[in-house]
């Protein structure tokens, strides 16, 4: 077996209950009102598309279908797939729950209905994760119906189980050729020693759901028994003993998060993770982040679920949420895995792009609204899909079965010693570790202009954070308007991206000196942009909001008129120009008024630093601007510059202020008195260079950072950090 895994993709489409709230993915990305993203995900080169048709939003539409039909007739055109879904994570319309003995009969009768809809579906997921649904709602209490004990989680296994069984047997009746793709989460719990009894009995649920399914919880399982302690009746058993529903595809859904570490020594981890089994305390973290070896790891999860079962597997979702290059080195390791299996004579079937439009507020479990966005193979966060790295790996996986670039070559932060938690028991395990294999310093660098400046300073901090290899240079190292010197640079450091966070910044002072600032910022940007494109490079450089005269009193988009009042503005202007017009590839970032905790000479440090010292601050009152927060900035721009953006793009926290809003709001949230911030006119303050009145940014290219307020708490947060 040597042809590559088929690539699936799927869309988050969790509809959870807390209390009296549903939580809807798939209202949150909007996807029921783009019909197009279907195309979108087609282009993509998969083959199946795991798509909701849940329960929940049939029963919010009088269990008319309509609102599906659309979506599966364009799929079947498409000649993509569908894995449909019925429950994801959900408990069902409001007069059900998981510990309702009706809910597996409600759920067939609603697949009944679905199948009888579309009669040519041969796919499905009719419960999403069982086990751990149960979990969640049964066990832990996040979700409804909030119990909090085993029974509970024993009682829900088996009702959704139940009705996975029933559910495929009304599917089957309509269409008998109709496959059951069944899903679990598939995490490894390791232990200390003191607690291998709890790391094995934890190992052996987590096959639960699958053994019910397909008749191995006879009296000879090892959960037979306990599962009757727990209150399970020896009939409903017998039940799936009788009606064995084995999966045709056994789906793994594996996660960073998913592999657990149990340590007996709880003081040597924060109280978050600090809990136990009701015998003993422990302290349950991610394996990743405690165990010596790491994780399990795909390859020997696909043994694992091979050995077990020797039925078709496949990586049903593979998502990270993080960098964007940490995105691809996951997925690489997923694919790699497959295809490994897949050559070792493992029926490894497909991989899935899991979460193809993001995922919302999974940092809290989906227990509240907090906004929190993970992008996907798109990214949503300027309100509508924009393709991100991932899809142009997700082409060629599946036109080559394989995807170059210099980042995925590079091992994920789970590979590296950086990893562990900085507690006792982390200096324990990193004592043990075995350094990742794969060097960092034999990847072509990403090469860094201006290192000594805030943009070159952040941008090294923040690479070396994402596990980014960097080459920097300073001034004295390098002179971009040094044409010759540039080549030379660029054909010995090999780089496989440029960034310029050189140039000329003292906007007053240009007007004295316009030769230097045009020298540096305009001839420095152009030797750049010659030399990038001659040899093939991004290019990420940076313009300002200066480039405006402040005559509109709406933000300005990049589609705006730049019409520069002062010689700083007009040469960043013309450096555009230029740049775009000799390095197409090149990405010109237009920002304003940036900040940022590792340097001391922004506008925010300057204010606090005063008023800390209960000394007045004056501040303008009648200019506004964006602010920016650097670490903000630098991530996006890294992340723009992987997915392969270019263009003009503007890049500014969501929001504006005038200088004297900012300061008094800097001032607030860092607990000291705003009235020492004073009001001052820009007609008053004498300044060498003429200041538009109004410089407010927007975007127009689907890219959003967080706000203002979120921004200047994290400044203040980080600041003491540093």
């Amino acid at each position: 077996m040597t042809s590559r895994p088929e690539l699936w993709g799927g869309v988050e489409a969790t509809i959870n209950r807390v209390g009296d709230r549903y939580f809807d993915q798939c209202r949150r990305n909007g996807h029921r009102a783009r019909p197009e993203d279907l195309d979108r995900f087609a282009e993509l080169g998969i083959t199946a598309l795991r798509h909701g048709i849940l329960w929940e939003t049939a029963a919010a539409n009088g269990f008319d279908l309509a609102f599906a039909d659309a979506a599966m007739n364009r799929l079947r055109q498409l000649k993509v797939r569908p894995i449909v879904g019925l429950v994801h994570h959900g408990s069902g319309p409001s007069h059900t729950n998981l510990l309702d003995p009706g809910f597996a009969d409600g759920l067939a009768d609603y697949a009944a209905t679905v199948a009888r809809r579309f009669p040519w579906v041969s796919d499905y997921t009719p419960v999403n994760e069982p086990l751990t649904t149960a979990r969640f709602s049964g066990l832990y209490g996040h979700w409804y119906p909030h119990a909090r004990d085993e029974a509970a989680f024993a009682r829900a296994l088996v009702h959704q189980c139940r009705a996975v069984v029933l559910a495929m047997r009304a599917i089957r009746a309509v269409n008998p050729n109709a496959r059951l793709i069944q899903t679990e989460d598939m995490g490894h719990t390791y232990a200390s020693p003191a607690l291998a009894y709890q790391a094995e009995y934890e190992n052996h649920r987590r096959w639960l759901s699958f053994d019910l399914l397909m008749g191995r919880v006879n009296e000879e399982h090892v959960f037979h028994e306990r599962l009757i302690d727990l209150g399970i009746a020896r009939d409903e058993l017998a039940f799936f003993v009788d009606n064995p529903t084995p999966p045709d595809v056994v789906g793994l859904n594996y996660y960073l998060t998913s592999d657990r570490f149990l340590d007996d020594r709880c003081e040597d981890y924060p109280p978050v993770c600090q809990g136990g089994n009701g015998i003993q305390a422990y302290a349950d973290t991610e394996a990743v982040r405690a165990r010596p070896e790491g994780i399990t790891g795909h390859r020997a999860l696909l043994d694992a679920a091979w050995a077990r079962y020797q039925l078709p597997v496949a990586f049903t979702e593979v998502h990270l949420g993080c960098s964007r290059e940490e995105q691809l080195r996951w997925l690489k390791e997923a694919w790699e895995a497959t295809c490994s299996a897949r050559t070792d004579g493992i029926d490894a079937v497909a991989v899935t792009i899991w979460s193809l439009l993001g995922a919302y507020d999974w940092n809290t479990l989906v227990t509240r609204d907090n906004g929190h966005y993970e992008p996907g193979a798109f990214d949503l966060g300027g309100g509508r899909p924009r393709a991100t790295a991932l899809c142009a790996m997700m082409r060629s996986l599946a036109q080559e079965g394989r995807f170059d670039h210099p980042l995925v070559h590079q091992p994920g932060w789970w590979r590296l010693p950086s990893r562990f938690l900085p507690t006792v028991a982390a200096q324990r395990a990193q004592a043990g570790h075995v350094a990742a294999s794969a060097s960092a310093t034999e990847a072509p660098p990403l090469l860094i202009v201006g290192a000594r400046g805030t943009l070159g300073r952040a941008f090294s901090i923040v690479c070396a954070r994402r596990g980014i290899v960097t080459r920097c240079l300073t001034r004295a190292e390098l002179d971009i308007a040094d044409r010759g010197a540039v080549r030379r640079l660029i054909e010995k450091a090999q780089p496989w991206a440029v960034v310029n966070a050189a140039g000329y910044v003292r906007v007053d002072a240009a007007e004295s000196e316009p030769e230097r600032c045009f020298r540096e910022n305009v001839e420095g940007s152009l030797a750049l942009a010659q030399a990038c494109a001659a040899h093939g490079l991004p290019l990420v450089t940076f313009s300002s909001d200066l480039v405006f005269d402040g005559c509109q009193r709406e933000p300005y988009a990049e589609s705006d008129r730049p019409s520069p009042l002062n010689t700083y503005g007009r040469s960043k202007h013309e450096a555009e120009q230029l740049v775009l017009a000799s390095c197409p590839s090149s990405l010109v970032v237009r920002t304003s008024a940036f900040f940022g905790p590792w340097d001391v000479g922004n506008f925010v440090h300057h204010v606090l630093s005063a008023i800390s010292d209960h000394r007045p601050f004056r501040a303008l009152e009648d200019v506004t601007v964006s602010p920016t927060y650097v670490p903000d900035l630098v991530h996006a721009c890294l992340d723009l510059l992987i997915d392969g953006e270019r263009g003009l793009w503007h890049v500014t926290n969501d929001g504006h202020a005038t200088w004297l809003e900012v300061a008094r709001e800097a001032a607030t949230l860092a607990g000291l008195d705003p009235e020492l911030v004073q009001g001052q006119r820009l007609a008053d303050a004498r300044l060498s260079a003429a200041r538009p009145p109004f410089t407010a940014m927007r975007t127009e290219r689907g890219w959003s950072l967080p706000p203002l307020s979120d921004a200047l708490s994290r400044f203040l947060r980080e600041r003491v950090a540093a």
